[in-house]
């Protein structure tokens, strides 16, 4: 990794030194974080901090009905936490029967949600401020107000149009009967009565009191079938991570039933490529990363579930190198090849990194999946549910078919780097649907094979693959590059950058050689990085 004076490509930021830092996509969470370290807290209290103010600063990405994951380094030791919920017990596939697909709105896509119990469960275990503490930054906004922020209302009206009919959705989301605008303020008292509730009870409340009531009675009233029983018998697990090696470096995913192993994958195949002879915007370089993330999408689509139901063909088989070895043999040099790859829907999500002078590295992801999820939300307690039971399919052969009390397939993916001696080099993740296997693949190769900086690697153009052989490429391509992919045989669509959808947005945290970090907040969201 270098640190250059000037950038490569076009941003108004950069990167940020300090020996504690937080990066989130909204300056007043990352704000909440340096707050937290500031008060004598470490990493995990900034992340949370930031985590809990994500949840009322930018609802068309995460709440409280949301999911979570997190990669942690405690300063020895590396750990992996899955807090995504199952599905509710009355899943049966009947349920669905007549259905061509899931539901991707509605009581139905809702599955148990996860995020308060990641809270729960990392400040337990890592933190050093008071959970009450947590909370204080989002409750104040809650009760007070913030301003929403340009991306923010431009994602807040398109939702307006779409789930502006939902259950409870007007009620929270559309004071005055419309979207808030840029530079307006938001205030959510029933918001602020969960953030109490959570912190007071250390969550219980969420699972088996008062919230959780509120859930489940407004679910019977719109005929779901999530129970008070579904919410209590949530519980996160301590996963640990699965990794892959490349060169110098190790990348560490959460197992399955994330993505992230697609990461794992493409990583893998590239590592039995020339990619190593070339430079970071070499138009062949991109060609092999595309191929190989096809590859990887169309394994991670076929084969990933919840990690029980994974039996026939297991994470390992998927990582095993001489089948990375062959599955890079199919990638024809010198022209784009259909292998069939189909992306998920996109999604919203937020991303945010934390780390401390004493070493400890949070990275931390929490979604919605859809925006605003499901467009259920519950009345009084500003509480938007997720959509993440769109995730399933119907196909009953499938290891992700749509059952009783399982995790469905998941998008957002943390992810970590180390050095092969296990040292910690960068929590980093890219929010944003499917294009988050891609962007971590994308991260990795720029910061530790081409050598750039966590603000540059967020800068760069990016891309990413649709359907056969499409690809999705920023305006911000070189006009050069974009022919030469073309004539390989590439079907390009141009998208403007500030697409935080479709291309993402990055939060990057970098170890420095001796002493601190440095950190690359994406231009395309309205976050920072911040520190001292």
């Amino acid at each position: 990794m270098q640190i250059r004076a000037h950038h490569h490509y076009p941003s108004r930021r950069s990167p940020v030194m300090a020996e504690n830092l937080v990066s989130t996509s909204h300056p007043l969470a990352t704000q909440a974080g340096v707050a937290m370290l500031a008060r004598g807290g470490n990493a995990v209290d900034a992340a949370l901090a930031a985590a809990i103010t994500l949840t009322l600063v930018e609802p068309s990405g995460n709440g409280l009905g949301s999911d979570a994951f997190a990669i942690l380094w405690d300063g020895k030791a590396l750990h992996g936490l899955n807090a995504s919920g199952r599905s509710p017990a009355g899943w049966t596939p009947d349920r669905f029967a007549g259905l061509d697909e899931m539901p991707f709105h509605g009581w139905d896509s809702v599955t148990v949600p996860g995020a308060v119990s990641a809270w729960v469960a990392l400040s337990e275990r890592f933190g050093k401020l008071p959970f009450a503490t947590l909370f204080e930054p989002a409750v104040r906004y809650a009760e007070t107000g913030f301003p929403v922020t340009p991306v923010i209302a431009a994602l807040w009206a398109r939702a307006a149009d779409q789930l502006g009919a939902m259950p409870g959705f007007a009620e929270t989301f559309l004071p005055d009967g419309q979207a808030p605008r840029a530079g307006t303020f938001f205030a959510s008292p029933g918001h602020a009565r969960s953030l109490r509730l959570i912190a007071e009870t250390g969550g219980r409340a969420f699972y088996e009191g008062e919230i959780a009531e509120a859930i489940v009675a407004f679910a019977a009233r719109h005929g779901a079938a999530l129970s008070l029983a579904d919410m209590a018998a949530h519980r996160p697990d301590w996963c640990g991570t699965l990794s892959r090696a490349f060169d110098g470096s190790v990348l560490h995913e959460i197992p399955p039933n994330g993505q992230g192993i697609a990461a794992l994958i493409g990583l893998g195949i590239l590592s039995h490529t020339a990619i190593r002879d070339m430079d970071a915007d070499d138009p062949q370089a991109l060609h092999l990363q595309i191929e190989a993330m096809k590859l990887a999408l169309r394994d991670a689509e076929r084969y990933v579930a919840d990690l029980d139901h994974m039996t026939d063909v297991p994470p390992e088989a998927l990582l095993d190198d001489g089948y990375l070895a062959a599955r890079a043999a199919l990638i024809d040099p010198d022209r784009a090849t259909d292998f069939g790859a189909g992306a998920p829907r996109t999604g919203g999500t937020v991303y945010l990194t934390a780390a401390d002078a004493s070493g400890m590295m949070v990275s931390f992801i929490q979604s919605n999946y859809a925006g605003f999820g499901s467009g259920v939300v519950v009345p009084g307690y500003g509480l938007s549910l997720q959509n993440r039971g769109a995730g399933f399919v119907l196909d009953q052969a499938h290891p992700n078919a749509v059952g009783p009390s399982k995790r469905p397939f998941h998008t957002i993916i943390p992810g970590f780097l180390t050095a092969t001696d296990g040292a910690p080099i960068m929590s980093f993740g890219v929010m944003g649907g499917p294009m988050q296997a891609q962007g971590h693949v994308q991260m990795v190769l720029r910061t530790q094979l081409f050598g750039q900086d966590p603000q540059m690697a967020a800068d760069a153009p990016r891309w990413r693959v649709t359907e056969g052989l499409g690809v999705a490429c920023e305006t911000t391509l070189p006009e050069a590059t974009r022919a030469r992919l073309e004539a390989l045989g590439h079907r390009l669509t141009l998208e403007p950058p500030d697409n935080a959808f479709g291309f993402g947005g990055a939060q990057l945290i970098h170890r420095l050689p001796q002493r601190g970090y440095l950190a690359g907040s994406d231009p395309r969201k309205d976050g920072a990085a911040m520190g001292f």
